[in-house]
């Protein structure tokens, strides 16, 4: 019976490797990286191949789209995401960046190709500086929680590797995460939808999504 072959081990980086970091994703790597909630694992969107094997690391049914980071508000207009009047109190900086994620739509005007045929996007601009700055260097990156589908994630790198059935190519470690995931709004509902709860205030939400 032929024998498994070994995973090969993740570069562990620090966050003065941000170059690296960088490097790796752009030759279609997958990164375990800390957000401003939780460890996440990021790939770049035009990258088929780590998309693939981030579906893969998490068992991720493929009707679940990935959500997205951008560095600012205005990688909205270049990627065609249109952001309504609903969603446009919430791009405000009491809100972004933070940890708060928005379903948005597209316009008429050209997008991506790693987004064609896409009905919708979650996105979320993250408030943690180091990580809007690999976003400068890289642009959008796909970003997902760091844990197989359907469980909580661990707080460590560690023991994130421990759960996945594959190993990332590079690992950021910036110390333990104890956040929730964040809080997600539809925005192409009417009016808004929080589809999942999260650290923004319930009632601060309320106010504005009536």
């Amino acid at each position: 019976m032929p024998q498994s072959k070994p995973q090969a081990s993740a570069t562990v980086a620090g966050l003065a490797d941000i170059s690296a970091v960088a490097r790796c994703l752009r030759k279609g790597g997958v990164a375990l990286l800390p957000t401003d909630t939780v460890y996440g694992l990021a790939v770049l969107p035009a990258r088929q191949e780590a998309v693939e094997r981030l579906y893969r690391m998490k068992s991720r049914p493929h009707d679940r789209s990935l959500p997205v980071m951008v560095a600012d508000p205005r990688e909205l207009a270049r990627m065609g995401v249109v952001a309504g009047p609903q969603a446009a109190p919430l791009l405000a900086p009491r809100f972004m960046p933070g940890p708060l994620t928005l379903v948005l739509g597209f316009g008429d005007g050209p997008r991506p190709l790693w987004l064609a045929g896409r009905t919708e996007v979650a996105l979320r601009i993250p408030d943690n500086p180091w990580l809007r700055r690999l976003l400068r260097r890289c642009g959008p990156l796909c970003v997902t929680s760091a844990n197989p589908h359907g469980l909580p994630t661990p707080e460590t790198p560690a023991e994130i590797l421990a759960l996945l059935p594959e190993q990332p190519d590079i690992v950021v470690d910036d110390g333990p995460r104890r956040g929730a995931p964040s809080t997600l709004v539809n925005c192409l509902a009417a009016p808004p939808v929080v589809e999942r709860a999260g650290p923004v205030p319930p009632d601060e939400l309320a106010a504005l999504l009536g």
